[in-house]
């Protein structure tokens, strides 16, 4: 693909409210790899939240007000598997029976949801997860960012981002140009963390039980190994990796839950091992101290001033 200049990131409900430091690592990255970032201050939520919970009419008022923001950039990036799996997966779904085949009451079929989809199957087409947007660059441009860091790590396929998006190849490649990180297929890496929105408060028991069964094959896949085991379990999905690090604090397991444009930031040649600690900026600390250029919709430019 010939890699978009500037592109729109959208953070995600979850990253934005409680994970805000991988919307900054995000950013960092994705100009460390050359891109002009813009962060459209009239974003709001996808609408998955609200479709998950049943409600489909405010879903897709958030989802025509997504395309309005999103529909001027060359390609959107989100720090979200899930999110972005919604885009390309419901978007079009939901939006093509915005009015229903023969509108209200017997009146005549709207032309709507035919221009809603098609926005939608348009902008579902340029939206990526991060990795994706990283690994579609090509090996040289992955080469160029220099990347290294010494750890062992294992991947966890988020449901969303494996099963909907259909994307498990991107984060190994993008993680296989990092220098001395070992990356552990750990034990029943696919299966579901337990997490699943809702599903955590609904069926709590269940979803911890899932959980720790995560945390325990991530712990033995590099068990016995040289570098002395895996100590953190990377995605790129901020709902699973709050609901596994919650999990990993709840129960005295060593393993850290870490975010995969977390992982990347530290492994930039001038943030070697930045943030191994766990502790981060908040995005709106940093952005405090980045030169504001307007771009579309009203966007906040993220410039070099941010490192």
């Amino acid at each position: 693909m010939t890699p978009p200049g500037r592109v729109a990131l959208f953070v995600s409900c979850a990253a934005d409210l409680a994970m805000s430091d991988v919307v900054s690592d995000t950013a960092e990255v994705l100009e460390a790899a050359g891109f002009t970032v813009d962060v459209p201050s009239a974003q709001t939520c996808c609408g998955q939240v609200a479709l998950n919970a049943g409600h489909r009419t405010e879903a897709r008022t958030l989802m025509r007000h997504w395309l309005d923001v999103f529909a001027p950039y060359d390609a959107v990036v989100s720090p979200s598997g899930s999110c972005a799996a919604t885009v390309h997966h419901q978007f079009p779904r939901v939006l093509e029976g915005l009015e229903g085949a023969g509108g209200r009451g017997g009146a005549a079929p709207s032309a709507a949801p035919a221009v809603s989809a098609a926005r939608a199957h348009d902008l579902a087409a340029k939206t990526y997860e991060l990795t994706q947007l990283l690994a579609a660059c090509g090996p040289d441009r992955l080469d160029a960012l220099d990347l290294a860091l010494e750890a062992d790590v294992a991947w966890h396929d988020s449901c969303h981002m494996l099963r909907s998006l259909g994307e498990r190849d991107a984060p190994r490649t993008v993680l296989g140009h990092v220098r001395g990180l070992t990356l552990h297929e750990a034990r029943d890496h696919d299966v579901c963390c337990g997490f699943g929105g809702t599903f955590a408060t609904t069926f709590p028991e269940l979803s911890c039980t899932m959980a720790d069964r995560k945390l325990a094959g991530a712990r033995a896949a590099g068990a016995g190994g040289a570098g002395g085991g895996v100590t953190a379990l990377v995605s790129a999905d901020p709902g699973c990796l709050l609901h596994l690090g919650g999990r990993a604090r709840a129960t005295g397991t060593d393993l850290r839950a870490w975010h995969v444009a977390s992982l990347l930031r530290a492994a930039l040649p001038d943030r070697r091992g930045a943030g191994l600690d766990g502790v981060g900026s908040t995005f709106a600390a940093r952005a405090a101290h980045t030169a504001g250029v307007a771009g579309p919709s009203g966007a906040a430019h993220v410039t070099g001033s941010t490192r």
